[in-house]
C-alpha cells in the first residue's frame, strides 16, 4: 500500500497546486466550479478560517496531491454547538479510500476547538443526492441527515416579468458602498429566522467585497421611502468557470428581505431585477440555492420566476464532545 502524508498548507505556491488539484476533481465529478489559486489564497484569508489549522492536503510518496480537506463554519457557538463544514475532495484514483481518514481528521480538528473553548461540537457534512457511495460511510460514521439544499436553473432568453415594486421603494446598487454596518444590519435582519444563522459581522462583509467575482453593479439594494434598507439580491459572475466550461451563467448568490417588510412582494422584485442585470451582463442561464424548509416560502417565489430543480444537496451532522 502506498505511503501517504499529509501537512498544511505551507507557502502561496501550494495554492497553485490547489487550484489545479480541485479542478481536477471537478472535471472527474460536478463539473459546477473552476478554482484560481488567486480565488483560494483570498479564501484563506477569511476572519473565520485558520489556514494552517483548518485545512489538510494529503500527499502520495511522489509529492502529488490526493486529497484535500478543510473545516469552515463561525468562531461563535450557535445554538450552543461551535459548527464546522467540512470540504473533503479526493483524486479519482483515491476514491472511497481516503475519505475516512479525512474525516477522522475533521473530527479531531473540530474536537481541539470545541475542548479549547468548552463548548460541544457538531461538525456537517456534505453530499450530492446520488453519490450513495459516500452517503453509506457519511452514516456508517455516525452522521445523521438534517438538510436537503437545491440547486436551481432559469433560461434568461425566456422573457423575464419586469420588477415591480412597492409605492416609495427603490433598488439601487452598491456602487457608490452603502456603510459597510447597514448592509451587516440588513443581512443579519433578513436572515436572522434561517436555519444554521450566524450573525454577519463588518469585518466578514468587507472581506467579500475584496473577492475577485464581486460586482458592486450586480450587488442589489431595495430601499424603503424612509431609507431603510429593507431587502438585498447579490449577483455574481464567475468568468474563469464561464471561460473553462464554455457557459454563460451567472448566480443569485443570496436573496432575502428583512423583517417588517416581508410579504409585500420586495423579494420577487428584487429577484427579477437581478435576472435583469445578469441577462444585460450576456448571462443565458441564472442559477441559486435554495434551502427546500426555507421558513419564508422562497422555495416558491423560484418556482414562480420559472426556476426549476437541477440537482440536490444533502446535509448530514455529528455531535461531538
Amino acid at each position: 500500500m502506498m505511503t501517504l502524508t499529509d501537512r498544511s498548507v505551507s507557502s502561496q505556491a501550494d495554492y497553485q497546486r490547489l487550484a489545479d488539484f480541485l479542478n481536477l476533481c471537478e472535471a472527474a465529478t460536478y463539473r459546477e466550479y473552476f478554482f484560481t489559486a488567486e480565488e483560494l489564497a483570498h479564501d484563506a484569508t477569511h476572519p473565520s478560517f485558520d489556514p494552517v489549522g483548518d485545512r489538510r492536503l494529503w500527499e502520495d510518496a511522489t509529492g502529488q496531491l490526493v486529497g484535500v480537506a478543510s473545516l469552515w463554519g463561525a468562531k461563535e457557538p450557535i445554538d450552543g454547538f461551535l459548527e464546522r463544514h467540512l470540504s473533503l475532495r479526493v483524486h479519482p484514483d483515491w476514491h472511497s479510500r481516503l475519505e475516512p481518514e479525512m474525516l477522522r481528521w475533521g473530527e479531531s480538528r473540530l474536537l481541539q476547538i470545541g475542548q479549547a473553548r468548552y463548548l460541544p461540537s457538531k461538525l456537517y457534512v456534505h453530499s450530492r443526492d446520488t453519490e450513495g457511495d459516500r452517503l453509506s460511510w457519511v452514516e456508517r460514521s455516525g452522521f445523521e441527515y438534517e438538510r436537503r439544499f437545491l440547486t436551481e436553473a432559469r433560461s434568461l432568453l425566456d422573457p423575464i416579468p419586469p420588477a415591480q415594486l412597492p409605492a416609495g421603494f427603490q433598488i439601487i446598487d452598491n456602487t457608490r458602498r452603502v456603510p459597510a454596518q447597514d448592509w451587516v444590519d440588513l443581512y443579519n435582519q433578513t436572515f436572522i429566522d434561517h436555519w444554521g444563522f450566524h450573525p454577519l459581522t463588518v469585518e466578514q462583509h468587507e472581506h467579500r467585497l475584496g473577492e475577485a467575482d464581486y460586482r458592486p453593479d450586480l450587488d442589489l439594494i431595495a430601499v424603503s421611502p424612509d431609507g431603510t434598507l429593507a431587502g438585498f439580491c447579490r449577483c455574481y459572475i464567475s468568468i474563469p468557470t464561464n471561460a473553462h466550461f464554455g457557459r454563460c451563467e451567472g448566480w443569485i448568490s443570496s436573496l432575502g428581505t428583512r423583517r417588517g417588510f416581508r410579504r409585500r412582494g420586495l423579494g420577487r422584485s428584487l429577484l427579477l431585477a437581478g435576472l435583469h442585470r445578469l441577462k444585460a451582463e450576456g448571462m443565458d442561464t441564472a442559477l441559486l440555492g435554495v434551502d427546500t424548509q426555507n421558513p419564508n416560502a422562497a422555495y416558491d417565489l423560484y418556482h414562480s420566476v420559472g426556476f426549476a430543480p437541477q440537482f440536490a444537496w444533502l446535509s448530514y451532522a455529528k455531535v461531538m464532545g
